[in-house]
């Protein structure tokens, strides 16, 4: 194959992503060559030194190595683009087991580092602490791959790479790139400036725009030091802007036309994407219809937008979903809006450090309120508070892509591998004793009906689900998922623990004798019509939107905390997310009669023994 069929080959799969990632096209040739012929040739062009800090004290943020230029290179001369190998690929939760796992991986990394320790425990454990400062992320996209893959990947530069320091002026970029053919990654490493002999090479470990620059200054804490992250860290409201960036634009039903609106007679049609509500719903006032043209009722899988046209052109059909129901779907925007009950609970409560409402744990965005987060880190530090945090992305489940940590270095590197969350780990949850296992971790899962908006009725179906750790619970081992997370239903070979709930309330009698269960969801239902007064306060696109056509269907994920209060112990309810078009599976198999009773109360008024109406 010549040069140039080589390059077009080449460029057919790869343009995309040298365009992406900034790479100018002058280089693109070469890189061609030297991927093609697998050529290695930092080593003509560049000096690993280690710095000297003589008398000068090493701070840990300080780096230990230094790349110097060996040779002049102009940045518009093609062949002055590098491949650097990656000496290790991770995922956070990982870390230790492959240093523990992977030979000569932790003599490397402990060399790289220039870490020790006394036993091979204690130098697990340190680079472990430091890898943040070398560590880089990238994730593949495209809806060819899944879930799982598509959870974004760590990665620590080889040695050559790894000596490349930060500046806010760099003089080289580095990149990752991903050659398609044998799924091969590497980073590309070229000039942005002219370099003289003897320069030293640096890039800029945070690239991008950032309106907030304290954003960009807690990014950077890894590598420089800042001495004014002690500020007030109350999160704000962010302005409308904010509620739409990235959603698909929804219409808002015609509400004068639906003024006149005739509800259905007879049998319900229904018409569903759902194959339990088809299996299920067999009480004699619906049927299950295959058009949707015929339907009544429609009970999509998919997110449905069109609440105007539905208005007009089908006023007297129902639909599964409120506009603007996101708003407490997705991670990010039902902290804030959860935000909007703070009011009540700091007249009552006045711990500085303690943010409210009490029932959601204290929450910060890692894209906009990274400097708040480390701000209370660094106040809870002061106080020798616990700092234990859970980052979770916007919009995944099943605890991928989550990390818990107390180490600030990963909290600030985080924000780098996609939009996330911190919330303060649940540090003293109620734990239940389980047979062989002892006091573990769990959450309860309560569907959650929402039939009107202003004024908004709101309904709690009384069986819930229970999901449980299958290890002790420790503040510890938190690479162990097991011993940390209660999902266990989707990973092969894991034991999965079932009760149903009826039994939970019995064993939770023996087990918490002194706190009533009745006190408790009490307690979980005041929760809820907080949380749903907060959402339905404001109009859309702050809030959910008022539709008669819409009933909603949600399942909540709790944990219950221990908190004390005038100097007594209480259950404090946490709320943890809210599930949009949540799986019923188990629902159906426990409860024969769960959609039975869930549409006789969303589509038919009636009052049944399973569902409380808590707003």
């Amino acid at each position: 194959m010549d040069g140039l069929t080589s390059l077009n080959s080449f460029l057919a799969v790869h343009k995309p992503q040298l365009i992406l990632s900034g790479v100018p096209e002058h280089f693109w040739p070469t890189l061609c060559k030297k991927i093609r012929d697998q050529i290695f040739d930092s080593g003509l062009s560049f000096q690993m030194a280690r710095i000297d800090y003589e008398d000068d004290e090493k701070m840990p943020y300080d780096p230990v190595w230094a790349l110097i230029a060996t040779r002049e290179m102009d940045n518009n001369e093609s062949s002055h683009i590098y491949l650097i190998d990656h000496a290790w690929t991770f995922k956070p939760n990982s870390i230790k087991n492959n240093l523990r796992n992977v030979p000569g991986l932790l003599e490397r990394m402990s060399n790289l580092m220039q870490v020790n320790g006394e036993t091979v425990e204690e130098r697990i454990v340190n680079v472990s602490k430091n890898v943040w400062r070398y560590a880089h992320t990238y994730a593949i996209g495209g809806d060819d791959f899944s879930v799982e893959d598509r959870v974004p990947v760590w990665y620590v530069l080889d040695e050559l790479g790894s000596a490349v320091n930060h500046s806010d002026s760099p003089n080289f970029r580095a990149v990752p790139f991903i050659h398609v053919p044998d799924q091969m990654t590497y980073s590309l490493l070229f000039p942005v400036e002219n370099v003289q002999e003897g320069d030293r090479i640096t890039r800029n470990y945070v690239e991008g725009h950032f309106p907030e620059p304290r954003q960009r200054e807690a990014m950077l804490i890894p590598w420089q030091h800042y001495d004014h992250f002690y500020e007030d860290f109350t999160p704000e409201e962010p302005d409308r802007n904010y509620f739409l960036e990235g959603h698909i634009v929804e219409t808002l039903p015609d509400l004068e036309v639906l003024k006149n609106r005739q509800r259905p007679t007879g049998k319900l049609k229904v018409f569903s994407e759902y194959r339990f509500i088809n299996d299920y719903l067999n009480t004699p006032e619906f049927e299950i219809v295959y058009n949707e043209n015929e339907a009544d009722i429609l009970w999509y899988l998919h997110h449905y937008k069109s609440f105007e046209e539905l208005s007009k052109n089908y006023p007297n059909k129902y639909v599964n979903q409120f506009p603007f129901e996101y708003v407490i779907t997705i991670k990010d925007l039902l902290a804030i809006v959860s935000r909007r009950c703070s009011a009540k609970y700091e007249k009552t409560y006045s711990h500085k450090l303690e943010t409210y409402p009490l029932w959601l744990p204290t929450t910060f965005n890692m894209k906009t309120e990274l400097a708040k987060l480390v701000s209370c880190y660094t106040q809870r530090q002061n106080e020798d508070l616990d700092n234990y945090w859970i980052c979770k992305p916007y919009n995944l489940a099943r605890g991928l892509d989550t990390y818990i940590t107390d180490n600030l270095c990963l909290l600030c590197r985080l924000p780098a591998s996609g939009p996330k969350i911190a919330q303060k780990y649940i540090e003293d949850p109620v734990l239940f004793d389980r047979p062989d296992v002892g006091h573990v971790k769990f959450d309860i899962r309560y569907v959650v009906l929402l039939k009107y908006v202003n004024p908004t009725e709101v309904y709690v179906y009384h069986n819930f689900f229970l999901r449980f750790a299958n290890k002790a619970f420790a503040l510890d081992n938190f690479e162990d998922y097991e011993q940390h997370f209660t999902v266990m239903n989707y990973t092969d070979g894991v034991p999965l623990y079932r009760m149903l709930c009826a039994d939970f309330k019995d064993e939770w009698e023996r087990q918490y004798a002194n706190h009533s269960w009745a006190e408790v969801e009490k307690s979980i239902f005041k929760m809820f019509a907080e949380l749903f007064s907060a959402a339905t306060s404001k109009n859309p696109p702050y809030g959910i939107a008022k539709s008669p056509q819409s009933r909603a269907l949600y399942a909540a994920d709790i944990m219950l905390s221990w908190h004390r209060q005038n100097n007594e112990t209480v259950i404090q309810p946490k709320l943890l997310e809210m599930n949009w078009m949540p799986d019923c599976q188990r629902a159906c198999e426990y409860y024969p009669q769960f959609y039975n009773d869930i549409f006789s109360v969303m589509f038919l008024d009636k009052q049944v023994e399973t569902c409380t109406k808590v707003l």
